[in-house]
């Protein structure tokens, strides 16, 4: 099995201009290497057939991609419309400014089918293409964001996956980024 990371999740992980908030101490050929040298501790299921999770222990000095909400830190959450890229339709995000989280203990990678990708119009040469990071604490997958689940549910034309929007899923996903959110330098 091969994985590759994917333009997108190069762009997110391995930003131009390096940033806290985003994959520390290695390259994304370094990053893309480890995957492949070395088995995750655990394969988790993801939110459809096409995508799973490998888990890893946090090799690197990246931090956890989360901080929960609490009545001291509050007041440091920002909000503005954001895109993904060019082609999507801004959405409404938060996020935290001038907090410190931990050292996330597990990186915890997204990969999607090279079949998946292949629909999406971002055919890989591999099996297997990473999405996305997760940085957390714990071995397991954070909640997808809301706003993501329903830009799925509209459609690859509109920067999805094609996934119906799951009910009950969409309601645990509230549940968690009600009580946490992202973080910027």
């Amino acid at each position: 099995m091969r994985i590759v990371l994917t333009p997108f999740a190069r762009a997110r992980l391995f930003p131009r201009a390096p940033r806290r908030n985003t994959i520390q101490d290695c390259t994304p050929s370094q990053f893309e290497r480890h995957l492949n040298d070395h088995a995750p501790l655990r394969v988790l299921d993801g939110y459809a057939p096409f995508c799973r999770l490998h888990v890893h222990r946090n090799w690197t000095s990246t931090r956890c991609l989360t901080v929960p909400v609490t009545d001291d830190n509050r007041h440091l959450l920002r909000s503005a419309y954001e895109a993904r890229s060019r082609d999507e339709l801004p959405v409404l995000v938060r996020w935290f400014e001038g907090v410190e989280p931990p050292v996330a203990d597990y990186l915890v990678a997204i990969l999607y089918s090279a079949e998946q990708l292949a629909t999406e119009g971002a055919p890989i040469d591999g099996d297997w293409g990473i999405v996305g990071c997760l940085y957390t604490m714990a071995p397991e997958e954070i909640p997808m964001a809301p706003v993501t689940m329903m830009r799925n549910a509209l459609g690859v034309e509109e920067g999805g996956s094609g996934v119906p929007l799951d009910r009950d899923a969409y309601r645990r996903s509230v549940e968690f980024w009600e009580r946490n959110a992202n973080w910027r330098p």
